[in-house]
């Protein structure tokens, strides 16, 4: 059983960011449920107590649950009495001005503007009267009038992540083009150019994470001036992506087979992200394809060529 439990409830007004509020919460690890009926907050959160395994949850709870709405304060006041629990409240407004604006772009409708619940501003006035108490106990009013969704991403991760959390990451990953490229990748750098190593009968079989590989791709001219330019290329534009709220950069090395160039390239690359203090992870998605078809090519599978 978990030592303490977070729970932050997102709410507020309809139309000022709760789902870029919850896809923050997301890349900060929290488990995140939408639209949760404020009844069903005890049952779910005596189940994460008692399998111990989540410790953090976001929940956004608004004027979609209206039936049960009534009931959030009165489930927030008891769970806020138990000693195992952390309970903060985000509440999102802005001005009525940005709320019309921003239905009128989505082509949305508001919750309360339904029926003969009148048109969009008097459903906006009237939901901000509804709320009126919830905001009263919110531990942090955010007002996103004037926001940009990336601005609301960076004070909600500036808030709310652990100290030595990060949420940008970067992704390498080799690949070999003859298995086609991917199609997550954010950039693609092609590596066909240089000296191939699998012409190199004792290189033929081995990878680019072998040293003898490895040292045969970065001893080349060629490659040196490339790598050089290539990080003068990343150390320039991933500082932007993460500006703008980028999440992840995944960025594709390919060469023909992806063994052996696009191997060592890619974990040259990942260690250098490392010593930049970036999150890193590093992929080689067709490293063992050319290694399997020489197994079963020696078992006798003429097949393989």
């Amino acid at each position: 059983m978990a030592d303490s439990l977070e729970l932050v409830i997102i709410t507020g007004m309809s139309g000022a960011g709760k789902t870029v509020a919850v896809q923050s919460f997301e890349d900060l690890g929290y488990y995140c449920i939408d639209n949760m009926p404020p009844s069903l907050l005890p049952t779910f959160w005596q189940l994460m107590k008692e399998t111990g395994k989540i410790t953090k949850i976001a929940l956004v709870i608004d004027l979609r649950t209206r039936d049960f709405f009534d009931e959030l304060s009165n489930v927030i006041s008891a769970m806020d009495n138990t000693q195992d629990i952390t309970t903060r409240i985000l509440f999102l407004e802005a001005n009525d001005q940005s709320l019309v604006s921003r239905y009128k772009e989505s082509r949305r409708t508001h919750p309360l503007a339904h029926g003969e619940e009148g048109p969009t501003l008097e459903a906006i006035q009237k939901e901000r009267q509804l709320l009126l108490d919830l905001r009263t106990r919110a531990q942090m009013i955010v007002d996103t009038s004037n926001m940009q969704p990336k601005e609301l991403r960076s004070m909600i991760i500036e808030h709310f992540a652990c100290d030595d959390q990060t949420t940008f990451q970067v992704e390498v990953l080799s690949f070999g083009f003859k298995y086609g490229i991917p199609i997550d990748a954010d950039i693609v750098m092609d590596v066909r150019f240089l000296p191939n190593p699998y012409y190199i009968e004792e290189l033929k079989t081995k990878t680019g994470t072998d040293k003898a590989v490895y040292d045969y791709v970065m001893k080349q001219p060629e490659t040196e001036i490339f790598y050089h330019k290539l990080i003068d290329l990343f150390d320039y534009c991933l500082p932007g992506y993460k500006r703008e709220g980028k999440a992840k950069v995944t960025i594709a090395i390919g060469c023909t087979g992806g063994q052996h160039r696009s191997v060592a390239i890619a974990k040259r690359l990942g260690e250098h992200f490392i010593h930049q203090q970036y999150t890193v992870r590093v992929f080689h998605r067709d490293k063992e394809h050319n290694q399997t078809q020489v197994i079963e090519k020696d078992a006798g599978n003429d097949t393989c060529k």
